[in-house]
């Protein structure tokens, strides 16, 4: 008779830990100061801190998952910031609670872009319902996305219910962006001249909907000329899923016409690939995208500190450059030094 292994369970704690049922407690009762603080502790760098996070993030999962998770991403001056500002205040004058989240791998957002985020969403950073926090610089993308979805994942735990999650709009944040929400906003600027050129980036060919900005004043025109040209252009493109063709919209943050249509559409959206599954499909597919960036970026880290590599790898990369010896054969050398 063949025998086949048996593989054990997943390895999931039975109870928290005593050093984080405060932050446990403190979070589910929606106090902002002890979110603060567990964000932080999600951001350290210190391995006993790191796995405190990881168990703190485990023990809050089944609080999470309620909230409209929806990402942001546009050109610098498309009015981001503006808009994010705008979409926000009209949201929690409707009641809901609002985090807003900001992923930028470049090491020139520290610590005091806090501020300036809050400068630019002067509304927002005074309104009670609403929380702001930008994503550290970790060095990698990977890095920043890991943190900004246990972020987002404390946030809901806290009673967030719409997490918007702001991109810097450059290459790959916005596929980050895009693989840990529901819904992808990309925002555009009418008469810019490059409407049907921006398709050819995949930006929009990520996005759930597009909505061309600042149509108001002299842009009025522009704007919904630009749109047309989106309309038209969307028309030879596949969409993300069968249940939703991305519309295009025009609205005005400074003067927030158009916002709740914007709005509108999330809900939509949220809505119909709900009634399919594909919503909760979407997500199950980012949690394993999740996972998969998680132990990237820990190899990432055992590669960039291990001893016996460090002394190793100068000599490899001279030989590759060389051409003494193969690409592969270095990767196979690498390999075998972490005794992977």
């Amino acid at each position: 008779m063949t025998r086949f292994p048996v593989h054990a369970p997943p390895r999931v704690p039975a109870s928290p830990p005593a050093d984080i049922a405060p932050l446990i407690r403190g979070l589910r009762a929606g106090e902002r100061a002890t979110l603060a603080r567990a964000i932080t502790l999600i951001e350290s760098k210190r391995p006993d801190h790191q796995r405190s996070a990881h168990q703190l993030v485990q023990s809050l999962l089944p609080h999470t998952g309620a909230a409209r998770r929806v990402g942001i991403t546009g050109a610098p001056g498309v009015g981001k910031s503006t808009t994010i500002d705008a979409l926000g205040s009209y949201l929690t004058a409707l009641g809901h609670n609002v985090a807003v989240l900001a992923v930028d791998p470049s090491s020139a957002r520290t610590g005091g872009s806090i501020l300036a985020d809050k400068t630019r969403m002067a509304r927002l950073a005074a309104d009670a319902r609403a929380f702001i926090r930008p994503s550290p610089a970790a060095g990698t993308l990977g890095g920043v996305a890991a943190k900004t979805r246990e972020t987002m994942l404390l946030c809901e735990a806290a009673g967030y219910d719409v997490i918007l999650v702001e991109t810097v709009g450059t290459g790959q944040s916005e596929t980050a962006v895009a693989d840990m929400t529901d819904f992808f906003l990309a925002l555009m600027l009418p008469g810019a001249g490059d409407e049907v050129q921006g398709l050819k980036k995949g930006l929009v060919e990520l996005a759930d909907m597009i909505a061309v900005n600042k149509t108001d004043g002299d842009n009025i025109a522009r704007a919904k000329a630009a749109a047309a040209e989106y309309r038209a252009a969307l028309q030879i493109l596949t969409p993300r899923v069968e249940e939703w063709q991305p519309p295009v919209l025009t609205y005005s943050a400074l003067t927030g016409a158009g916002v709740a249509q914007l709005w509108e559409q999330v809900l939509d959206h949220h809505r119909r690939l709900s009634a399919t599954g594909a919503l909760a499909a979407r997500r199950r597919e980012q949690q394993v995208k999740w996972m998969w960036a998680l132990l990237e970026e820990r190899l990432r880290r055992r590669l960039a500190s291990d001893a016996k590599l460090k002394t190793r790898l100068p000599q490899l990369e001279r030989a590759v450059a060389e051409g003494a010896l193969s690409p592969a054969l270095a990767v196979d050398d690498i390999v075998a030094t972490l005794g992977l």
